[in-house]
């Protein structure tokens, strides 16, 4: 499909002018973006605490939100609309679409699942809102797994045409019984050892004394080898001690029972800190990569990984902590200014300077450094005049800053060379 243009997408830095351009008023809790069709409006990441969202994933989100629309000439039921932004934010990047699946294998225990039929009510009750964007993205990748992309297509497009959810899953030859059956089957291959490793253990000896803690959470942990709170409880209770050997296997552990744990305090979180610990910075640089392909909002941990991959010179890792942090926190011009350093180390000049901007946009510290990578980058991409300023501009704030005073000497050099 052509979408039709032009498409308008405002950023607001406070929320509650966020939520009035929404809906007359101020408040809307929960949501950070809305779509109506050619215009997407979205809180920006200075409107929130940073780590509490990620604003690409928001925006590819509502963009995706603009083509279903357009798509079904705005007939298309929420179920179907929110499950495809959240199937293509996954498709986009795993770590975006991943934030849920806790909660939907705990669901999946405490029988609170929706049904196919009541998953578009899901989205209008606050207590099954979340479960129900997941939900219906897992839905749609059924769908598309089972049926194809295409039939995706047409299915969207036949509530274009009038079509009520009934005759328009019939058109594409489907029908709510037959997608309930056979997505539970997929659901349990999916979610089933995890929805088992997540399973409480009912039990009653709660002592204060921690060596009888520790005896009983050994005993369970025999007892239940794949019940991830066991493992995980024993593995934090070994630590604590200082039983670091014990206490990582039992980690380990529970990440493989529960890999989709996120948050520094979590499994791989602790085994990273371990590891560091230790010095083996490898093993924790590892966890942390590993955390980070599941976590797209926490601060804590592509931090942790920028300090260590700096620390032992690993630029591929240093470049994906900075660019998950930027993810988070645009705003932060040293993520923009070392982006922009890996760039010209690697000699993208247009990333580099791209990057550069950014960072002087964004109010540096040091604004003379921020003004001497700029006028390297123009240099290396022979933009000598705007070099040029660059320098002068760093040279303007610290006449002596000798680093600017080079950069205009070679500036002057190569424009006398090819003059």
């Amino acid at each position: 499909m052509e979408v039709e243009g032009p498409i308008l997408i405002e950023v607001f830095p406070r929320h509650d002018d966020f939520a009035v351009r929404n809906l007359g008023l101020p408040g809307m809790l929960g949501a950070v973006g809305a779509c109506f069709g050619r215009v997407v409006t979205m809180d920006s990441p200075r409107a929130r605490p940073p780590g509490d969202f990620n604003w690409r994933a928001t925006l590819w989100h509502e963009v995706a939100h603009v083509i279903t629309l357009q798509m079904s000439k705005q007939r298309v039921p929420r179920w179907l609309t929110e499950g495809i932004s959240v199937y293509e934010e996954r498709r986009a990047n795993p770590a975006w679409g991943r934030d849920q699946e806790l909660t939907f294998a705990r669901a999946l225990n405490d029988g609170s699942v929706l049904a196919l039929r009541d998953l578009n009510a899901g989205f209008s009750r606050p207590d099954t809102i979340s479960l129900a964007y997941f939900q219906a993205s897992l839905l749609v990748e059924h769908i598309v797994e089972l049926y194809g992309e295409p039939t995706l297509h047409e299915l969207v497009r036949s509530y274009g045409d009038g079509l009520d959810t009934n005759d328009a899953l019939a058109r594409v030859g489907m029908d709510f019984e037959s997608l309930q059956s056979s997505i539970n089957e997929s659901i349990e291959s999916r979610f089933g050892d995890l929805r088992r490793a997540l399973q409480p253990v009912q039990y009653t000896q709660i002592v204060s004394n921690q060596s009888d803690r520790l005896d009983i959470l050994r005993r369970l942990a025999d007892e239940h080898p794949g019940n991830f709170s066991i493992q995980f409880s024993l593995g934090k209770e070994l630590r604590a001690i200082g039983d670091l050997n014990a206490a990582v296997s039992a980690l380990e552990r529970a990440s493989f029972l529960a890999p989709m744990a996120i948050g520094i305090e979590s499994p791989r979180g602790l085994l990273a800190e371990i590891a560091e610990n230790r010095g083996d910075f490898e093993r924790a640089m590892r966890e942390l990569e590993l955390l980070i392909s599941y976590d797209h909002t926490s601060l804590e941990v592509p931090q942790r990984l920028a300090t260590l991959a700096d620390q032992v010179g690993d630029q591929q890792r240093l470049a994906l902590a900075y660019d998950r942090l930027i993810g988070i926190d645009p705003f932060n011009p040293a993520a923009h200014q070392v982006m922009g350093r890996l760039a010209l180390n690697a000699g993208d000049t247009k990333i580099a300077t791209r990057e550069f901007k950014i960072a002087m946009a964004a109010g540096p510290i040091d604004r003379v450094s921020a003004y001497c990578d700029l006028a390297e980058s123009y240099l290396m991409a022979g933009e000598l005049d705007e070099a040029k300023q660059s320098a002068l501009a760093a040279l303007e704030i610290a006449p002596t800053y000798t680093r600017a005073q080079e950069l205009l000497l070679r500036v002057i050099d190569r424009v006398e060379t090819q003059g």
